[in-house]
């Protein structure tokens, strides 16, 4: 027992240790509120080309900034936000599909990033960790924007939660009730956007989309009620987040891939226990 105890205390000594897990726990309820949306309204590639899309606005930072990450996160924030309207404003202005528009945007955008990065010799250092993740570099600046900014995207999604609803089950009963879909439309794409920007240093762009995606379809798994689902998706994210922090203090591997594995682990544990009971049920009948 007094093992066990030292394994999990022995790295909260370290206060990079626990500003990541912070940041970790933080991150993954945010993620897990806002995935929801993502899953039930199947914006999946969505989510994945705006973690993409954002990589030039990360590159253009640092390089304006001389190397300093100190303003990054407003560079990443904001070439979000554009990046998600642009995507809104060219499905709707045009007869371009959806899909068709969000991969015009994230391939352009993607590209552009890499150009940007392709100038700075030492980018596959300097620039690594935000491609998969630095964690447990989290600074304490970088803490306060992630709890400003994640509180703020929470209290926008309870404000308008049943507009939300309305807009994501029954687009035509919205319609009808003369909601402002577009406004609505608009307002989830920036906290998607939000969210990304936000979650940035935690897992890094190539792993974003899970962290929006995995726990949510988890819960989804388990219940189709929305709070229940938002609970249950951000109580997956925040242990997903703590024992990924663990298991990359102690195997030596990267903060970002272990959250996201874990929460992948999950997600098959679940999905196997479902496909399990459901067999037993028809084998009992």
């Amino acid at each position: 027992m007094p093992t066990i105890i030292n394994w999990v205390l022995e790295p909260l000594q370290y206060a990079f240790m626990l500003r990541g897990l912070a940041a970790a726990v933080m991150v993954g309820i945010v993620c897990a509120v806002v995935g929801t949306y993502v899953v039930l309204r199947g914006m999946a590639f969505f989510g994945d080309a705006l973690a993409h899309a954002i990589l030039p606005g990360v590159a253009l930072g640092y390089l304006v900034g001389g190397g300093s990450r100190s303003s990054l996160f407003w560079w990443a924030l904001g070439t979000a936000v554009i990046a998600a309207l642009g995507i809104g404003a060219i499905k709707k202005q045009t007869q371009v599909k959806e899909d068709t528009a969000i991969g015009i945007v994230f391939a352009g955008m993607f590209a552009l990033g890499i150009a940007l990065i392709s100038t700075v010799r030492n980018y596959a250092v300097d620039l690594s960790h935000f491609l998969f993740g630095d964690v447990l570099g989290v600074s304490p600046q970088s803490l306060w924007l992630t709890l400003i900014f994640g509180v703020l995207v929470l209290l926008t999604i309870a404000a308008f939660y049943k507009e939300f609803l309305t807009l994501s089950f029954d687009p035509i009963l919205a319609v009808t009730l003369r909601l402002p879909v577009g406004l609505l439309e608009n307002l989830l794409l920036a906290l998607i956007a939000v969210t990304i920007a936000v979650s940035l240093q935690t897992v890094g762009v190539a792993l974003m989309v899970a962290m929006l995606v995995t726990p949510a379809a988890t819960a989804y798994l388990l219940t189709h009620r929305l709070p229940v689902m938002m609970g249950l998706a951000a109580t997956f994210a925040t242990i997903s987040g703590v024992i990924g922090l663990y298991l990359s203090y102690y195997l030596s591997v990267a903060s970002g891939a272990a959250i996201v594995l874990t929460a992948t682990a999950f997600f098959i544990f679940v999905f196997l226990g479902k496909r399990i009971q459901t067999a037993l049920l028809v084998a009992a009948k």
